[in-house]
């Protein structure tokens, strides 16, 4: 498929407008509900309550947890988990994120590898992702932090596979080149995936990202790549801020520019009503067709639909991959 091509289809995927309507007030427009394809049971109890139990015993934080991910029963279920590194508290204040902000974060806790190792070997965990605040306070943003955790993780779970989603290391005098190393310090851990979000086009990422900016974004992915090709790098955006088809077309490009081989699209749900409105809830045959014209573009793992998040499925991408390795064509 060229590129005419999957601009027509582009241009076939109907923008259906926002969810706000023109003659309700503003208070009105925060109680619309919510379609039915974003409501699903939660999981099973059982597994829900044995992986909070063992986290809770630790005083460590999963972001499954911190968010109240939609498919955290799923995961959970599927040995998978997402721990949340460095405390719960960010530094930064993004207008979408469920995540606790506005105070001081806490200190690290030195023992904090070392539970995330146990937990992980007591949750019998084949597949595991690393993410964290953002912690502008510390002098290395928390890349050593992270480097730390996956030495202890493995050596606890040799056969466990760790993917990181990272914030992008912005902060301090050191600008760019202080923000390269961090993500070095990463790279040189030797993660699955390395994985960091764009989270939205590059128009609206002012309200939705604050703090963060899209080239920042995208060089992150970039070093990844120059720093060592073998490194599959993934990214991922929320749709419902007002985004348009064009506009997320867009984005992917900039990101296979970069070398970024998966993706994940999923629709922004509004923690609370001090968090950005919904502007649109995209249907899940939108969210076909993105997924379609991303796999055109040459992402060799997506996840497109409403209740996708970051680390969805995660596992599924390394498997795919080994699968390839090992019999030498795509499985």
């Amino acid at each position: 498929m060229n590129q005419r091509d999957m601009n027509q289809m582009a241009d076939q995927v109907p923008d259906l407008g926002t969810v706000r309507s023109p003659s309700k007030s503003p208070s009105e427009l925060s109680f619309i509900s919510m379609p039915k394809w974003l409501r699903r049971p939660i999981g099973k109890a059982s597994e829900i309550s044995a992986v909070q139990q063992i986290i809770k015993q630790r005083q460590i934080h999963t972001i499954c947890e911190e968010g109240r991910c939609p498919n955290r029963g799923e995961c959970y279920a599927q040995k998978t988990a997402t721990f949340l590194l460095m405390g719960p508290v960010c530094t930064r204040a993004c207008g979408f994120c469920q995540v606790d902000k506005g105070h001081a974060p806490m200190p690290l806790d030195p023992q904090e590898p070392q539970k995330v190792a146990e937990a992980v070997q007591l949750l019998g965990l084949r597949y595991v992702v690393l993410t964290s605040v953002a912690r502008d306070d510390l002098a290395d943003g928390g890349a050593g932090w992270f480097a730390q955790t996956m030495a202890a993780v493995r050596l606890a779970n040799p056969d466990t596979q760790i993917e990181v989603l990272t914030p992008d290391f912005w902060g301090g005098l050191s600008g760019a080149s202080g923000q390269q190393e961090r993500v070095a310090t990463v790279v040189a851990a030797q993660p699955a995936c390395y994985n960091h979000n764009v989270e939205t086009v590059r128009r609206l990422q002012a309200p939705v990202r604050r703090g963060a900016k899209y080239e920042r974004s995208l060089q992150v992915l970039q070093w990844v790549k120059q720093l060592d090709l073998s490194i599959p790098t993934k990214s991922g955006l929320m749709l419902g801020h007002g985004e348009t088809t064009a506009e997320l077309v867009e984005t992917l490009h900039d990101l296979r520019a970069v070398g970024c081989d998966r993706l994940t699209l999923g629709q922004y749900m509004r923690p609370s009503l001090e968090h950005l409105p919904v502007q649109k809830y995209w249907t899940p045959e939108e969210f076909d067709q993105l997924g379609a014209i991303a796999r055109e573009l040459g992402f060799n793992h997506v996840r497109s639909g409403p209740l996708v998040r970051s680390s969805y499925h995660a596992g599924e991408g390394e498997e795919k991959m080994q699968n390839i390795r090992v019999s030498g064509c795509e499985a």
